[in-house]
């Protein structure tokens, strides 16, 4: 079997909104989402990499910095209608 590692590069607004999502899906029943018990392992190393990787989680403004991440990696009005006009 091939185990070689696989290497995953992620902006820092992406890498804290993944984050987040990661640690708030991580307090839910997540035996609903998830129906392999082998997901866990990934799930939980994901998790841990990002938040040894992210000083602003522990920002007194992390809730600013979250949501300014939030805004800058949603789509744009004019992301939607260049899409909507190419197809």
């Amino acid at each position: 079997m091939d185990n070689a590692q696989i290497t995953i590069k992620l902006t820092r607004d992406e890498a804290l909104v993944l984050s987040d999502w990661l640690e708030r899906v991580q307090m839910t029943d997540l035996s609903r989402l998830v129906d392999d018990e082998a997901v866990w392992a990934p799930i939980h190393k994901l998790a841990g990499t990002l938040d040894k990787a992210l000083p602003a989680i522990f920002a007194a403004d992390y809730s600013e910095r979250l949501e300014a991440a939030r805004r800058r990696l949603r789509p744009s009005a004019d992301d939607a209608s260049e899409r909507d006009n190419s197809e």
